[in-house]
């Protein structure tokens, strides 16, 4: 009898530190290998890198990372921040950042690599406090499909 795992979700809040994308890269490999799910970790530790580096480099405030799986074959990465607009490269008629530019390139690099990608612009209500969403999906290959 085949079981389903539950879903699942784990959020990390971050100060606005130097040091906080390594300290949450290192914390997903961690929840990825608590779920037995270390295929997922170069493709989701990519995605998570480059939207916490955006959160970092482009907001003054802190930022959170959540992962969650609600079936095996399909983890979402999301970085909430305190900005509400959206960048550029996750507009969706946004223009490619050209391959020998240094700055620009890494959402468009997640929106490559993941399965699916999008944007929530919050708005402050009640204890939200408001800003925006960045996430990607990486997913398993399913035989036959």
């Amino acid at each position: 009898m085949a079981t389903v795992s539950p879903p699942w979700s784990y959020t990390l809040q971050l100060p606005h530190d130097p040091r906080a994308p390594g300290i949450a890269r290192s914390t997903l490999r961690t929840v990825l290998a608590a779920h037995d799910l270390t295929e997922f970790v170069p493709t989701a530790e990519l995605l998570a890198s480059e939207l916490l580096t955006n959160a970092h480099l482009h907001t003054l405030g802190p930022y959170a990372l959540r992962v969650l799986s609600e079936n095996p074959d399909r983890l979402r990465v999301a970085v909430w921040d305190t900005d509400p607009r959206v960048p550029p490269g996750f507009r969706e008629a946004a223009p490619v950042s050209p391959e020998t530019a240094e700055h620009g390139r890494g959402l468009y690099l997640v929106r490559a690599c993941a399965a699916a990608w999008g944007v929530s612009v919050l708005r402050e209500l009640g204890a939200s406090r408001g800003g925006k969403v960045l996430w990607a999906e990486c997913g398993r290959e399913r035989a036959g499909g």
